[in-house]
C-alpha cells in the first residue's frame, strides 16, 4: 500500500534512528528508537526501483573488495554477481518499493522510512 503525501500513518515496528554503538566510556546514550504505534503525517514520498538487489550487490562487492582471484576464480564470482542481479530483477526482491518522509507527533521528522514499517491510521 502506498501513502500520499498528508496521509495519517503509524509505526507497526521500532524504528532505530541513530548509530547502534554507545561511545566507549563517555557516558553517552546508545541507539536512538522511534516507538512502535507512534503517529505522523507523510511528508515525502520516494519512489524506487529495483527491490532489494542493488543492496545485496553492494554488500557482495563489500565482501570481496580489494580480494585477489585467478581467471576460474574471477568467473565464479561474475556468476554469482549475476546470480544477485537476476534476484533482484524477479521474485520477492524485485519490484517498486517506497521509501517516505514522515513528521512524528514527537517532533521527529524521519527519511527513509520504507513502506512495511508503516500502517494507515
Amino acid at each position: 500500500m502506498s501513502y500520499e503525501i498528508g496521509a495519517r500513518v503509524r509505526l507497526v515496528k521500532d524504528v532505530q534512528v541513530t548509530d547502534g554503538d554507545p561511545a566507549a566510556g563517555t557516558g553517552l546514550p546508545g541507539p536512538l528508537f522511534l516507538a512502535e504505534g507512534l503517529q505522523g503525517v507523510v511528508t515525502a514520498a520516494v519512489r524506487e526501483a529495483g527491490g532489494s538487489g542493488p543492496d545485496h550487490l553492494a554488500m557482495f562487492e563489500e565482501q570481496i573488495r580489494g580480494v585477489r582471484l585467478d581467471g576460474h576464480a574471477s568467473a565464479l564470482i561474475d556468476g554469482l554477481r549475476q546470480q544477485i542481479v537476476q534476484s533482484g530483477r524477479s521474485g520477492t526482491g524485485g519490484g517498486v518499493r517506497f521509501r517516505y518522509g514522515v513528521r512524528f507527533e514527537n517532533g521527529f521528522v524521519l527519511h527513509g522510512v520504507e513502506e512495511d514499517w508503516l500502517s494507515g491510521t
